[in-house]
């Protein structure tokens, strides 16, 4: 004799077109796909309805005649079962719901009325490896978890959490959480004057007027860690609403308040180099060529292919066969970025990116520069050039010759540095047309943001 199971979790109820559903954070029970539970209505008691309130955490929630709490939330000697099939089970008076996810609560048994943990035999093993761990305790406050070592942080998705250098590198790039923080406390006193703009806002009273203050769900800090998340992992704005728990919309809003914000902020702040602090950082492998100041670079940045081919033609790029965003970026000897320029489309030659940058206005006779060989801008640029010679059908190369391909070699560090850049996996997918608008100011604050990030690219 075979019997034959039911997965109840997903069946319809045909006797009724109830579609009530639990309203207990993280329960996904549904009354119009599950006979088995039960949907129950708050008492009408105030004090046992608080009770309700609080101990689903949703103090705050307004509720309706619609608003229900499933059986799977009570004990089993709360429910009273129905005398008939056909009846209703009811809940006695003062039952109050106490099984819930973060009370370690977890139903074994999907098929039964109420959902209950059979007990475990007790027998002695070696090892258990299916035996999962419990590092965190719930604190008498909902909002707030009590870690292994006693520290207690906000639940919330947050900067708080994350202390150790091994997550800050992984989350935001930087070095260290000390570097993380040194760079926050530079630009925190100009994120006051932000403006955000939202419909909820609270008026307020000075000395000089009235005035309105938006009010915003998460902190300064952890909006600026949401924007170097986003940056750094290339994370969907919908993931980033789920872990900082706020509407996508919102989370949207911010990338494009700090993207420009910090855009502003990092691009004030002068990065080109006089030849006397470029000279004096200078390292040892550039001896040869003391007069380099600026090695310079393109980098390509994929974007979602155009459908009007002549959108298509311009922004399609030779160098890496298909359609690119494409910038040029320079660097000192010592490693510091120190120029960057407007995205251009793919189809932008070397030679025309560096007229339209501006950077020729920044270069002098006594500087010299270090490029790759498709940059042919010996005639365009007021200074000295350093690239690769080649044989061109000859048997050797002559000493200066030679000596200007060595320079050509320290043009990797650029390289190197432009792999900094897309270490920021936003820069690793498809850049859609949605973010066409402000492509121009991730890209360049991920550009400087590298200066903060990281130690030296070149060691003295």
């Amino acid at each position: 004799m075979t019997s034959k199971r039911v997965k109840l979790s997903f069946q319809r109820r045909e006797e009724s077109t109830a579609s009530h559903h639990c309203c207990v954070p993280r329960c996904t029970a549904s009354a119009k796909f599950n006979s088995v539970l039960s949907f129950h209505t708050f008492p009408r008691d105030k004090e046992t309805r608080r009770k309700w309130l609080t101990n689903i955490r949703r103090e705050h929630c307004t509720l309706t005649n619609n608003t229900r709490v499933c059986s799977l939330h009570f004990q089993s000697c709360d429910l009273i079962q129905p005398s008939s099939p056909c009846g209703r089970r009811r809940l006695k008076n003062g039952a109050i719901p106490v099984r819930f996810h973060w009370n370690n609560f977890t139903p074994a048994d999907p098929h039964n009325p109420v959902w209950e943990e059979p007990e475990r035999p007790n027998r002695t093993f070696d090892h258990d490896y299916c035996r999962k761990t419990k590092p965190y305790v719930l604190d008498s406050s909902p909002d707030h978890i009590v870690g292994p070592s006693g520290k207690v942080f906000d639940s919330k998705f947050c900067l708080e959490q994350f202390d150790s250098d091994e997550d800050i590198r992984f989350y935001t790039r930087f070095a260290s959480h000390a570097h993380l923080m040194a760079f926050w406390r530079q630009i925190e006193p100009a994120t006051r004057n932000i403006s955000y703009v939202s419909t909820a806002c609270s008026v307020g009273e000075t000395d000089d007027g009235p005035y309105t203050v938006t009010k915003t769900l998460l902190q300064p800090i952890d909006q600026f860690f949401l924007f170097m998340i986003y940056l750094s992992l290339g994370l969907m704005p919908k993931d980033l609403a789920h872990r900082f728990r706020i509407h996508q919309s919102t989370v949207c809003r911010i990338i494009h308040i700090w993207a420009y914000f910090l855009y502003t902020l990092l691009g004030g702040v002068s990065i080109w180099l006089d030849e006397e602090v470029v000279s004096a950082h200078r390292p040892h492998v550039f001896e040869q060529f003391p007069d380099t100041h600026v090695i310079l670079n393109c980098m390509e940045v994929h974007c979602q292919t155009p459908n009007p081919r002549h959108l298509k033609s311009e922004s399609f790029s030779s160098y890496e066969s298909k359609c690119t965003f494409k910038g040029l970026i320079g660097m000192a000897p010592h490693g510091a970025v120190t120029f960057v320029s407007s995205l251009n489309e793919g189809a932008i030659s070397d030679r025309e990116i560096l007229q339209q940058s501006g950077i020729l206005s920044l270069l002098k006779p006594t500087m010299a520069l270090i490029i790759d060989k498709g940059f042919h801008v010996r005639e365009c640029v007021p200074c000295k050039v350093h690239t690769a010679s080649f044989l061109s059908k000859r048997e050797a190369l002559s000493q200066p010759e030679v000596v200007k391909t060595q320079s050509a070699r320290l043009r990797v560090h650029v390289d190197s540095l432009i792999q900094r850049v897309k270490q920021h996996q936003i820069f690793s997918t498809v850049i859609p047309f949605s973010l066409s608008g402000s492509i121009n100011q991730l890209y360049t604050v991920a550009c400087l943001l590298v200066n903060y990030q990281n130690g030296p690219q070149v060691k003295a």
